[in-house]
């Protein structure tokens, strides 16, 4: 699954060095406005100690985590939806990613350049929403005026798709986001091809100093009250600290480093994890000598639908799963032993794939 996650942010806010430090490139993060122009795109692996087991288990030629793509989106400002700043190119590029991670400034740095007078993280949140709220606004008035011709000579779905059209029109009218509609999946449908940006999910990541990096500061707090409503979540990272974090190449030394500031993962785990939560996603493994793997797969999705990730053919030919559970196999250390103590399940189309599976698939050629 090619899953992408979009940063947004208003200039200077920390936004390209955490995205640096997220990926390992060594992208433009500098002290001015528009340091990014065309979006940076950097693929992720997705840290997971159960493929650590898998791999010391099975001994693989090869092996292949799983991969979450991350877009530097440059620096949003006040007007971007009526093509302030570099606006209508920015607004794109934030419609075609999964989700969106919005880096929000909270720290005080006179050395920083903030062109909109002081620190203020609920004032910049409220920025950035009103212009992507003006974008989806733009979007669906454009689809009702075409839509009210159909809905106006009697056809029935166009009378449907306009009703919802009109209901998201006049929740974001009201200054809020798409995605707090309670709307019905026929709703919903209605507005897909529209690709909303305020439709997407939304994870804040509140950017700090050293100093608070375990307890809120009065910005993060007055962020954490303002989201409280949508139920999204905050994570707080020190942008500045997981850029020299990344430069450690040697992972017990890193581990000092983090011990060092009392932290028991980097900020960008966290985000890595937060992203998969945001996108309601789950792994599944697959293990042989040739390859060891970690496949990305939707929440609730069945047997088949997790073997068609792999390839279409298996999804079509499908005829049952073996399925270890990964408890399992880290207790009895191989597959045929866990086939000798009843641990493999034979499962067919109807199985939810659950977290963690150890999978192997059976289909017709």
């Amino acid at each position: 699954m090619g899953l992408q996650c979009g940063i947004v942010g208003l200039p200077n806010v920390g936004k390209s060095t955490l995205f640096s430090a997220l990926t390992n490139i060594q992208n433009v993060a500098a002290n001015y406005e528009f340091a990014t122009i065309d979006p940076n795109i950097g693929k992720v692996e997705v840290p997971d100690r159960r493929l650590q087991v898998l791999t010391e288990i099975v001994k693989p030629r090869e092996v292949k985590p799983a991969t979450i793509e991350f877009v530097d989106i440059a620096g949003l400002v006040k007007g971007a939806s009526k093509g302030g700043g570099r606006g209508n190119a920015f607004l794109t590029n934030i419609r075609e990613v999964d989700a969106t991670v919005h880096v929000i400034r909270c720290f005080d740095d006179p050395n920083v350049v903030r062109s909109s007078g002081p620190v203020n993280p609920v004032s910049d949140k409220e920025v950035i929403e009103f212009e992507l709220q003006l974008k989806d606004l733009d979007s669906v008035e454009k689809k009702i005026a075409k839509t009210e011709r159909a809905a106006k000579a009697g056809d029935a779905k166009a009378k449907a798709e306009l009703a919802a059209l009109q209901r998201f029109k006049a929740h974001l009218d009201q200054g809020k986001n798409a995605r707090s509609l309670d709307a019905s999946d026929e709703e919903k449908e209605a507005v897909a091809d529209l690709f909303l940006l305020t439709m997407k999910p939304m994870l804040y990541v509140a950017n700090v100093d050293e100093k608070n990096l375990h307890a809120d500061n009065d910005y993060v707090k007055a962020l954490r009250a303002a989201v409280e409503p949508e139920g999204a979540e905050v994570l707080r990272i020190c942008a500045a600290l997981e850029a020299q974090i990344t430069e450690i190449g040697d992972a017990e030394e890193k581990q000092m480093f983090l011990d060092e500031y009392g932290l028991q993962e980097s900020g960008l785990d966290q985000m890595i994890r937060s992203g998969y939560h945001l996108l309601n996603l789950i792994t599944y493994f697959t293990a042989g000598e040739k390859e060891v793997r970690a496949w990305t797969i939707h929440k609730g999705w069945k047997a088949p639908q997790a073997a068609g990730v792999i390839h279409s053919d298996l999804e079509r030919g499908f005829i049952r799963a073996e399925v270890i559970k990964m408890t399992d196999y880290e207790k009895y250390r191989s597959e045929a032993a866990c086939r000798e103590a009843g641990k493999i399940g034979i499962e067919g189309k109807d199985y939810v794939v659950q977290d963690g599976d150890v999978m192997h698939f059976r289909h017709n050629s």
